[in-house]
């Protein structure tokens, strides 16, 4: 596509998008009786206009049905989880007995982490790229601990090379090759949050199950942001948050993925949990756990209905899109951002730095050199909602659900008054 950093290219892209509509489906903050522009879908998503009225049935149906809402409100409680399996298991590229909604995203990674960080004497490290979010960070270290080994020695943290901002993928490819003896597992985030670098996941599962390890993926910024084919990767295990792209909510439900090839391991090791238990006699609160031969086996509590009220909004939003027509919009998007910020650069105002490569999603890390924080501030009160990542980086991400062209043309305006 060509691009023009102009007003009438912006709009007659938009009356062009096959999803405009979508965007009238979100509400957005208003800053001096406009809406913003709104670019930190990356943090957390707009909320759909939706997502009252889902909530507001189920608060109905407790009012009026009490505990017979599991049985007979009118989306009953006690299967809520399962609506979601078909429409999520698009999201990810899996097949629906493969994912299951519950949890939120540090707990899921835990638990998952039980089933799949089984070290030995010889296998006990950890492979991840350094400056993984701090939450995954934090997992491994203690993950690593409870089996009592020494995360100075077991986790294994591939970097960039010294004056670049991402991983080069033949340096994670080298780092599993190197270190195949001894590693237990190689747990990557499908998308770093800080850089935006989307890692190639088919890769690195080949190259880690060559090397003996099970593989694994924090999708918190990949899920409804990348076409991905988990099952057909032959990725062992995911685990998502619905707040960002999934526009589910602050704190809202979280997912996780398990190839099915696992399913028949009685013997897996796992924290089990009534609501994993097979459906068919959980009800008789007989002790001996029998998992559910389903992702599900993994869940350990009844589902949230009301934030599983909040994610059917969404995901519901998501099913009428479709993964297909919402990546196509995202690289033309994203890529009209990054024509707009190559252009202001070029008139001399300031370098901007773009340190995302070109394998991303909708994200564009940026560092304004010389100005920093400042930059982020003035961006803020102009009425663009972006994110400052300490200590030099704005993230900005045009989601294709509900962001424009007109809203990236703005951006650009904004972005040189600023400057």
């Amino acid at each position: 596509m060509k691009y023009e950093n102009t007003l009438d290219f912006a709009l007659l892209q938009d009356a062009a998008d096959p999803l405009k509509s979508f965007r009238e489906k979100f509400y957005f903050p208003q800053m001096g009786g406009r809406d913003t522009v709104y670019f930190t879908g990356n943090s957390l998503g707009l909320q759909p206009r939706s997502t009252q009225d889902h909530i507001l049935n189920e608060l109905e149906d407790w009012a009026s049905l009490g505990v017979e809402g599991h049985f007979h409100a009118r989306n009953p409680w006690m299967p809520y989880h399962e609506k979601f399996a078909v429409p999520v298991s698009k999201i990810v590229g899996a097949l629906p007995n493969e994912v299951v909604v519950m949890n939120q995203l540090t707990m899921n990674l835990h638990l998952l982490l039980v089933s799949f960080y089984r070290p030995t004497k010889q296998r006990y490290k950890i492979l991840c790229e350094a400056k993984a979010f701090p939450s995954d960070q934090y997992a491994f270290e203690s993950q690593v601990k409870f089996h009592g080994f020494d995360p100075q020695t077991a986790i294994v943290e591939v970097s960039a090379r010294e004056g670049e901002h991402c991983v080069r993928h033949e340096d994670l490819l080298a780092a599993i090759e190197k270190n195949k003896e001894e590693l237990a597992l190689v747990i990557i985030g499908g998308v770093n949050y800080y850089s935006g670098q989307v890692f190639d996941m088919k890769a690195i599962t080949e190259a880690g199950h060559k090397a003996g390890a099970f593989v694994g993926f924090d999708l918190a910024h990949a899920a409804g942001n990348l076409k991905m084919n988990l099952h057909d990767w032959n990725v062992d295990f995911a685990c998502w948050c619905s707040y960002k792209y999934l526009n589910s909510g602050p704190g809202g439900v979280a997912g996780v993925y398990i190839h099915e090839r696992h399913f028949g391991d009685k013997e897996i090791p796992r924290f089990a949990g009534w609501w994993g238990h097979d459906k068919a006699t959980r009800f008789k609160m007989q002790k001996g756990f029998v998992p559910i031969p389903t992702a599900e086996a993994w869940q350990l509590s009844n589902a949230p209905v009301f934030s599983m009220a909040a994610h059917k909004a969404a995901i519901d939003i998501f099913e009428e899109a479709g993964m297909d027509a919402l990546v196509q919009k995202s690289i033309k998007l994203t890529g009209y951002l990054e024509f707009v910020i190559e252009t202001i650069n070029q008139s001399g105002k300031a370098k901007l730095e773009i340190i995302t490569p070109k394998e991303r999603g909708c994200q564009l890390s940026v560092i304004a050199h010389g100005m920093g924080k400042s930059l982020h501030e003035k961006l803020t009160a102009g009425g663009i909602i972006s994110d400052w990542r300490e200590p030099n980086v704005i993230r900005c991400a045009p989601v294709p659900l509900y962001n424009s062209f007109e809203d990236v043309f703005r951006f650009g305006e904004i972005l040189k008054g600023a400057l």
